[in-house]
């Protein structure tokens, strides 16, 4: 992914973009050396939230911005479960999907200050949606499985399809590190 960026961004005449791999919770960059971090679906690969919010605030400047996109949790117990386990089964790298209330609590005791939050819905067409990951045969039978056992209330809430599509829910918010 790295290299499509950097390609797109020699392509495009930008000077300015320089890509580098990392982890979210060890930051490779100075302090304050950020007007804005974005991530864009990633959240719900690392493996511990708290301290890359954290990480986050650090290399942001004094008022930089915080701007995060991803899956998102329904809330629910048994609906949380069902995405968990679904998400899981499809990435092994999945880590969480956390909910509205579970990333305004982190940003908080991130020290971040939420500025505003959004929330949608959005469908995923089944098949495109394992082959992105390149997922196991094994696995998408047993996620089809899974997913024709699903109790009445979790295939309405996720309108899961005869096909196997389904709409999960997403959020996007941001957030300021304090001047």
């Amino acid at each position: 992914m790295l290299d499509v960026v950097a390609q797109a961004a020699q392509d495009k005449g930008f000077s300015n973009i320089k890509t580098q791999q990392g982890y979210a919770e060890t930051l490779p960059f100075a302090a304050d050396s950020f007007d804005v971090v974005i991530s864009r679906y990633s959240a719900h690969h690392w493996h511990d939230v708290g301290q890359a919010l954290r990480e986050v605030k650090r290399v942001l400047k004094p008022g930089g911005v915080l701007i995060i996109m991803d899956v998102m949790s329904p809330g629910h117990p048994v609906r949380d479960v069902w995405l968990q386990t679904v998400e899981a089964l499809r990435d092994t790298s999945h880590v969480r999907n956390y909910s509205s209330g579970e990333w305004l609590a982190l940003a908080n005791d991130a020290g971040l200050v939420t500025n505003s939050l959004s929330t949608d819905r959005l469908p995923l067409e089944f098949s495109s949606w394992v082959a992105r990951m390149r997922t196991p045969e094994a696995l998408v039978a047993a996620i089809r499985l899974y997913q024709d056992s699903a109790s009445a209330e979790v295939k309405a809430y996720f309108a899961l399809q005869d096909d196997g599509s389904f709409t999960s829910d997403t959020i996007m918010f941001e957030a300021h590190k304090a001047v």
